[in-house]
């Protein structure tokens, strides 16, 4: 099937963590539909791995290696998209994970913080870098990727879990903010998607039928369908929309 279109023809993306999982495959999607990606994480490698796939596929797309838990990625970063293509109208927060689960009683603080500075600390800092382009499209669009497990109780992710209930606060109170600059801002919430950040709960049977088992759909998510999803926010098709939380979780929340 020709995947092909011109939703964001004559856009430029930004998406940071798109080397691999969820923000490569929204990269191949927004090239697909004639966006101008950036796209970032901390290997040049994959990286290369992702321009060089849209690029065959005839997309554009160019990529920044940076960390953007470093306090001066963000503005590095944008720099250079500015530098690239121009312009700045789309900005997706990909970028984040978690690789450990606790209980909050015995958690080191440490990693407490660790994870904030990665799903949280980072989105900050890429929007604060990023919004003054997205203010000079004149159609800016902010995709903070969430996760379901900001939308209640997560026992044994309670440090994930508030970082990214965060991520959806925090998108909401920008969306007010922003609304008269012409920049919408909305949160994507995934459920369980079948990606490198969830193996070592898919390694598990125990833990991987404590995930699934929940899922009225009773299956992964891909990360094709997450990022149709972030393309719908990113496009005119959402135009009308903003300071809202996207759930593409297979009907986890709806469960009582």
């Amino acid at each position: 099937m020709d995947t092909k279109g011109t939703a964001l023809a004559g856009r430029t993306a930004l998406i940071t963590g798109a080397s691999r999982g969820i923000g490569r495959a929204m990269a191949i999607t927004f090239a697909d539909q004639g966006a101008n990606v950036v796209v970032t994480a901390r290997s040049a490698e994959t990286l290369a791995e992702v321009v060089d796939l849209i690029a065959s596929n005839g997309g554009r797309a160019c990529a920044v290696a940076a960390d953007v838990m470093h306090e001066d990625s963000a503005a590095r970063v944008v720099e250079s998209a500015l530098a690239e293509y121009g312009r700045l109208d789309i900005l997706v927060n990909n970028a984040g994970g978690n690789s450990f689960i606790s209980p909050l009683g015995t958690m080191r603080f440490a990693g407490w913080q660790k994870v904030f500075a990665l799903n949280l600390d980072s989105t900050v800092r890429m929007i604060q870098a990023a919004l003054p382009a997205l203010v000079a499209s004149g159609n800016g669009s902010i995709i903070n990727v969430s996760s379901v497990t900001g939308l209640r109780g997560s026992p044994l992710m309670s440090h994930y879990g508030a970082a990214k209930a965060a991520v959806i606060s925090l998108t909401q109170s920008l969306a007010i903010e922003v609304a008269a600059d012409g920049v919408r801002a909305n949160a994507l919430v995934p459920g369980w998607i079948e990606t490198d950040l969830t193996e070592f709960l898919r390694a598990d049977e125990g833990l991987e039928d404590a995930a699934i088992g929940r899922v009225p759909m009773q299956r992964w998510g891909t990360t094709d369908e997450i990022a149709q999803a972030a393309l719908f926010l990113a496009s005119d098709a959402s135009s009308f929309m903003t300071g809202q939380a996207l759930v593409v979780d297979g009907g986890l929340s709806a469960q009582p």
